[in-house]
C-alpha cells in the first residue's frame, strides 16, 4: 500500500446514462488496471460485472477498484446513476474522501444528479466536474456549467474550455498552462498532442484565465496581492491553492471530454491527483464513546486505535463478503476484530483487495484502505469495526423506507425451502428491501424503492439462487393517521404462567401536521401509573401503532397521550401495562376517523415539445398535478407531482406516448390523503 498521502479514495457519481461506467473503463485502461476497454453497451464493462447490470446496460451495484496514477493509489468506487439504487450511492458517499460528478454535455445536470450532488454536500465531500459527451449533438458545455451554479448551488471553477463542439470536438485547452491538448483519430492508444492553442481560440482562453485566476484568489489571500500587484503567479502556486479551496468546499474544478471516444481522461487523472483529497486531508472521522457519549476524533494514523466502518455487504459464491472503510488504526487477516454495536468479536479470516468482483489477498489494512473482509458472519452495513479495549461507535447510516410492494410465492416445494435463506442473503446486501408476511392473506410481501428495484432482486433469486418464484401486482405501501382527537381505555387483568397481572391505561390520541411522525407524551400522576411502568405503556402503543385500524398499514403523524390509569401493589408489571397500552390504543383508533395516506412522487418528464399535450393529458389522467414546465433544448421539462398507485407501467405509457423519445425520473415526495 502506498503512503496515507498518496492514497485517492473517490466515487463516480451521476445521473444514469451520463457515462459514469464509461469513465471509470477509460480510467482503467489508461492506468494500465486493464488491458482492453470494456464497453456498457457491449456488456462488457469490468465495473458492470453482474449479468443484470450486463443485460440492462446499467450499473445496479457500486463496484469497487484501484489503480495507479502518477505515483498515488486511486481507489474507485463506481456508483448507480438510477434512482431506484440510490442506498448504493450513499452508502458510498459515507466513506469516501472525493468524488467525480459526471454530466451530460446535452443533458446537463439531471434529477439523479441534484440527488447524489447534495448526497454528497450532506457528507461533506469535495468535488470535481467532468462534462462528458462533449462529442454528442446538441452538447454544450457553458449551458452546464451554468446549470451546475442554478441547480447544484455549486461555484464551479473552469480549468478547461473544449477545441471544437459535436463531431468536430478535438480536445482541450488547459488553462493553467495554457496549452492545447488534442486527442488524433484513432483507438484508445493514441496519445495525446499537446501545443499551442489555436489563434482563434486564444483570446478566449486568456478570458477565462482571468476568470480562473480571479475566483482562485477569491479563496486565497497569497494569491489576491499577488494578482492585485499584476506580479507572476506560477502554476504551482495555482495549483496549491486550487486544492486548498475544492478540499474546503469552496470551488468545483470543471473539466470536459468524451469518455466513449478516448478524449480528456488522463486531465481528468491528473485532476483527481491534484484537487482531491487524501485520507490525511480528509476530515478526521468522529466517533462516540459508548460508555460517555463522549465525541471523539480519529486521525488517519496507523499507529492509532483501530476504527473501521462496514459500508456494503455482498454474497459472492454464497460467501459472506463485508466492504470495509478503515479509518485508524490497521485490520490483520487472522486477528479478532470488536463489533462495538452488536458488542462482539468477530475474526477476519481474509482480507481482500478488490476490483469488481475480482479480488487479491493482503495480510494487512492500514488508514484510507477499502478492502473486502471475509468472515465477519454477524457484523452488517452501518457497522463499526474496532479494538475491543478502545470501542467507539461511529455515526450509523440511515436508509430510506420503501416505497413499493410486490407478494411474492415460490413455485415449487424446493423454492419454498431455499426462499427464507435467500430472502435473508437480499436483506443483508441491501438494508432497502424488506420483507414481511401479510398475516391476513399469508403471503410474502417484498417492499423495495421501485419497480425496477424489485425486477432486479426477483432476476438475481432466479438467476443466482436458482429460486423461482410467482409474483403478484405491485403494491403501493401505505399509512394511516387519524382526523380528530379521540380517547381510549384498556384493561388487563388475568393470571399468566401462575402470576396475577394488572395494569390501566387511559390514552388520548391527536393528529399532527403531514411528516411529524409520532410522538409520546405522559401527563399522569405517579399515583395512577408509576414512572418505572411508562416506558412498557409506550412500548405497547408503539407496537399497536405499527398495525392500523384501517388496513393495518403503520400509523404516522400522531401525537399519543397517556392521561390516565390505574396500579394495584405487587400486580403491576411492565407485560400487563403494554398489553392494555395496546388495547387502548386500539380503541382510541376507531374513535378517531382513522384515514390513509398514500405516497405521493415527485416526477421529472423530458419529452420532446411536439409530444407534450399527449404527456400531460396522460399525467392529468393519473391524477398528477402538473408543477411546472421548462424548455431545455429541444426538449421540455415536466415536473408534476403524482400518486405512486397510478404510475404503474408508467414507463410503457410514456413511450407510447412519445414514439420513445420521452425519459423520466420518479422519487418519493411525501404521504398524502387518499
Amino acid at each position: 500500500m502506498k503512503k496515507i498521502g498518496q492514497i485517492r479514495n473517490i466515487g463516480i457519481i451521476a445521473h444514469i446514462d451520463a457515462g459514469k461506467t464509461t469513465v471509470t473503463e477509460r480510467v482503467l485502461f489508461y492506468t494500465g488496471r486493464s488491458h482492453k476497454i470494456g464497453e456498457v453497451h457491449d456488456g462488457e464493462a469490468v465495473m458492470d460485472w453482474m449479468p443484470d447490470e450486463q443485460e440492462r446496460g446499467i450499473t445496479i451495484t457500486s463496484a469497487v477498484t484501484t489503480c495507479q496514477w502518477d505515483k498515488c493509489d486511486i481507489q474507485i468506487i463506481d456508483t448507480p446513476g438510477h434512482v431506484d439504487f440510490t442506498i448504493e450511492v450513499e452508502r458510498s458517499l459515507r466513506v469516501l474522501d472525493g468524488a467525480v460528478g459526471v454530466f451530460c454535455a446535452v443533458g446537463g445536470v439531471e434529477p439523479q444528479s441534484e440527488t447524489v450532488w447534495h448526497q454528497a454536500d450532506d457528507y461533506l465531500v469535495p468535488k470535481i466536474a467532468f462534462v462528458n459527451k462533449m462529442d454528442r449533438v446538441g452538447a454544450d458545455y457553458f449551458r452546464t456549467i451554468e446549470m451546475m451554479k442554478q441547480r447544484l448551488h455549486a461555484r464551479p471553477l473552469v480549468l478547461q474550455l473544449p477545441v471544437g463542439s459535436e463531431d468536430g470536438f478535438r480536445g482541450v485547452i488547459d488553462l493553467l498552462h495554457m496549452r492545447q491538448m488534442v486527442w488524433e483519430a484513432g483507438g484508445p492508444e493514441m496519445p495525446f498532442v499537446t501545443g499551442e492553442i489555436d489563434p482563434d481560440l486564444l483570446e478566449t482562453a486568456q478570458q477565462y484565465r482571468e476568470k480562473l485566476i480571479e475566483t482562485v484568489a477569491e479563496t486565497d489571500d497569497a494569491i489576491m496581492e499577488a494578482y492585485l500587484e499584476e506580479a507572476d503567479i506560477s502554476v504551482e502556486h495555482l495549483v496549491a491553492a486550487i486544492r486548498k479551496a475544492t478540499i474546503g468546499l469552496q470551488l468545483v474544478p470543471v473539466l470536459c471530454g468524451s469518455a466513449l471516444k478516448n478524449k480528456g481522461i488522463q486531465p481528468l487523472l491528473d485532476a483527481v491527483v491534484n484537487y482531491l483529497p487524501s485520507p490525511l486531508e480528509a476530515p478526521p472521522i468522529q466517533g462516540t464513546m459508548p460508555d460517555t457519549g463522549e465525541k471523539v476524533a480519529f486521525e488517519a494514523k496507523p499507529k492509532g486505535p483501530t476504527v473501521a466502518l462496514i459500508f456494503k455487504v455482498s454474497m459472492i459464491e454464497g460467501r459472506k463478503l463485508s466492504y470495509v472503510r478503515v479509518y485508524s488504526g490497521s485490520i490483520k487477516a487472522g486477528a479478532e476484530i470488536y463489533n462495538s454495536i452488536r458488542q462482539k468479536s468477530e475474526k477476519i479470516s481474509r482480507i481482500l483487495k478488490m476490483h469488481a468482483n475480482k479480488r487479491e489477498r493482503l495480510d494487512e489494512a492500514g488508514p484510507g484502505a477499502i478492502v473486502g473482509v471475509v468472515g465477519l458472519k454477524d457484523s452488517s452495513t452501518g457497522e463499526t469495526l474496532c479494538d475491543k479495549n478502545n470501542p467507539v461507535l461511529l455515526e450509523q447510516m440511515k436508509f430510506t423506507k420503501p416505497v413499493i410492494s410486490i407478494s411474492i410465492e415460490p413455485k415449487t416445494h424446493d423454492d419454498q425451502e431455499k426462499l427464507p435463506q435467500v430472502l435473508e442473503k437480499l436483506m443483508a446486501e441491501d438494508p432497502t428491501l424488506h420483507v414481511k408476511q401479510d398475516e391476513d392473506t399469508g403471503q410474502t410481501l417484498l417492499s423495495g424503492m421501485g419497480e425496477l428495484h424489485l425486477d432486479v432482486i426477483i432476476s438475481r433469486m432466479r438467476r443466482e439462487y436458482k429460486t423461482n418464484v410467482n409474483v403478484g401486482k405491485p403494491q403501493v405501501v401505505y399509512r394511516e393517521t387519524i382526523a380528530k382527537q379521540a380517547s381510549g381505555h384498556g384493561a388487563f387483568d388475568r393470571e399468566v404462567a401462575g402470576q396475577r397481572h394488572f395494569a390501566e391505561v387511559a390514552l388520548m390520541a391527536r393528529p399532527l401536521s403531514r411528516g411529524s411522525g409520532v410522538s409520546f407524551a405522559a401527563e399522569v400522576s405517579e399515583e395512577l401509573i408509576p414512572a418505572q411502568f411508562i416506558p412498557a405503556v409506550e412500548k405497547g402503543a408503539r407496537e399497536a401503532m405499527e398495525y392500523g385500524e384501517l388496513m393495518g398499514y403503520p400509523v404516522v403523524d400522531i401525537e399519543v397521550v397517556i392521561t390516565g390509569g390505574a396500579f394495584r401493589e405487587s400486580l403491576g408489571s411492565s407485560l400487563a401495562y403494554s398489553v392494555a397500552a395496546s388495547m387502548a390504543c386500539r380503541e382510541m383508533f376507531a374513535a378517531a376517523d382513522p384515514y390513509l395516506l398514500e405516497p405521493i412522487m415527485n416526477v421529472e418528464v423530458y419529452v420532446p415539445e411536439s409530444f407534450m399535450g399527449e404527456v400531460i393529458g396522460d399525467l392529468n389522467s393519473r391524477g398528477g398535478k402538473i408543477e411546472s414546465i421548462a424548455a431545455k433544448g429541444d426538449n421540455q421539462i415536466i415536473t408534476a407531482i403524482a400518486p405512486l398507485s397510478k404510475m404503474f407501467g408508467y414507463t410503457t405509457a410514456l413511450r407510447s406516448a412519445s414514439q420513445g423519445r420521452g425519459t423520466f425520473t420518479m422519487k418519493f415526495s411525501h404521504f398524502d390523503r387518499m
